[in-house]
C-alpha cells in the first residue's frame, strides 16, 4: 500500500548503519520539520552525531523540505553540512527526483525519512524509494499538518496491527 512505510522508527537516530547496509541503502533523503527540527527550530540531541556517523560510513544525505522558508532549510543544512531542496511540494515526484540527482544514487538504494505519511511516505513509495516513517519530534505542527495527524494515526495503527500479524 502506498500509504504504508516500509519501516517505522521512533526517531531518526534509531536508523542504524547495519539496517541501511542490510537493505542496500546508500543514501538518505531527510525531511526537516518534526524529523530533524522541532517546531521551534531545535535539533534534538544526537541528531548531528548520527548524521556525521552516517557520512563517515559513506551514506550520502540530502534534505528535502516542503517549506518555502529557504532560510530555515539553509540554516539546518549548513549545521549538518548537507545539500538541500526546499519548497519540494511533496508528495510530488519532482522534489524527490531533485534530491536523487544531488545524491546520484539509484532510487532503489535511497531511503526517504520523514514524519508524515501523506508527504514523505507516499512520495517515497511513488518514487520506488525505501520509505521510513519516524514519530514527530514534537507535538506542535503547522495547521495543515495538525489537520492530517488524526488520519495518519489511524493509518499507523492499521499498519502496526498488520505488521505484528505478519511476524
Amino acid at each position: 500500500m502506498l500509504l504504508y512505510p516500509k519501516k517505522y522508527y521512533k526517531s531518526v537516530k534509531d536508523i542504524t548503519l547495519e539496517f541501511l547496509n542490510e537493505n542496500n541503502i546508500n543514501g538518505l533523503i531527510l525531511d526537516v520539520d518534526n524529523t530533524l527540527l522541532d517546531y521551534y527550530r531545535n535539533i534534538p540531541d544526537g541528531v548531528q552525531e548520527w548524521i556525521e556517523k552516517l557520512k563517515k560510513e559513506g551514506i550520502k544525505c540530502c534534505i528535502l523540505s516542503n517549506t518555502n522558508k529557504k532560510d530555515k532549510v539553509k540554516h539546518i543544512a549548513k549545521i549538518l553540512d548537507l545539500p538541500y531542496v526546499y519548497f519540494a511540494k511533496k508528495p510530488s515526484k519532482s522534489g524527490f527526483l531533485k534530491a536523487k540527482n544531488i545524491l546520484q544514487i539509484e532510487n532503489k538504494n535511497i531511503a526517504v525519512v520523514g514524519d508524515q505519511i501523506f508527504t514523505d511516505v507516499f512520495g517515497a513509495n511513488r518514487c520506488k524509494m525505501y520509505s521510513i516513517l519516524v514519530e514527530p519530534i514534537g507535538k506542535k505542527d503547522i495547521l495543515m499538518t495538525e489537520i492530517k495527524r488524526p488520519i495518519e494515526k489511524l493509518i499507523i495503527k492499521k499498519y502496526l496491527k498488520n505488521n505484528i500479524k505478519e511476524k
